[in-house]
């Protein structure tokens, strides 16, 4: 159709890049599978995020093992997925997977932080923790769709990674609440809150300080 975006061709697209800094053509992107194996992991840890809503339904020491465990299960199986995808000379990653598998961990561990400060097991003190550990999460998502438009990847951090590992044991011992193997579950998990708390300052930091180059070059 005479006059259309579609019949403009590169004046058009010179001319959109003038009025609108960092408007990019259309690109068209080879189309790939969704339903591969690591992609079907990821989407198997995303669905025990509805079964963590169900926490308050599920309230005693039984309920509260079953809840542990399912998140255990759920933490776990992003080894496989990961392994799973870079085998084969990484045949099994896809952009998709990109997205998800980060936003799968995200979405584990705030809901269960969420839900326990719902349900009290989080005191009210601790409710900035669980503020600074999803806000921060979303900051760095955030940074990283941001960062991606221009052509700049922010990449994992080892203390990033390590804020993960402590997360994720000190959401286990949380969920576990009552006393598990011996062991003060509910102490245990407050105390490595705390400590995930201080690293995911600061690997929130780092990322933020490699984007914007706070830090000088080593």
């Amino acid at each position: 159709m005479p006059g259309s975006a579609r019949d403009e061709g590169p004046a058009a697209s010179a001319a959109a890049e003038a009025r609108h800094p960092g408007f990019a053509p259309h690109t068209t992107f080879a189309r790939e599978t969704f339903w591969n194996l690591p992609n079907s992991v990821t989407m198997l840890r995303i669905a025990v995020v509805p079964i963590l809503m169900c926490m308050p339904l599920f309230d005693g020491p039984n309920g509260s093992r079953f809840m542990a465990w399912a998140f255990i299960f759920a933490a776990l199986t992003d080894i496989l997925d990961g392994w799973l995808a870079r085998r084969n000379g990484g045949l099994g990653i896809t952009r998709i997977g990109k997205l998800l598998d980060p936003l799968a961990d995200k979405l584990l561990v705030s809901t269960a932080l969420i839900m326990m400060l719902a349900m009290g097991r989080i005191p009210l003190w601790g409710a900035g923790m669980v503020v600074v550990i999803v806000g921060r999460e979303l900051a760095v998502t955030g940074l990283r769709g941001i960062a991606s438009t221009h052509g700049h990847v922010v990449a994992a951090t080892f203390p990033g990674k390590i804020k993960s590992v402590a997360q994720s044991v000190a959401t286990a011992a949380l969920l576990f609440h009552y006393e598990t193997l011996g062991l003060p579950a509910h102490e245990i998990g407050m105390t490595l809150l705390a400590i995930a708390t201080a690293l995911t300052l600061w690997s929130g930091y780092l990322y933020f300080s490699d984007y914007f180059g706070w830090r000088s070059a080593d």
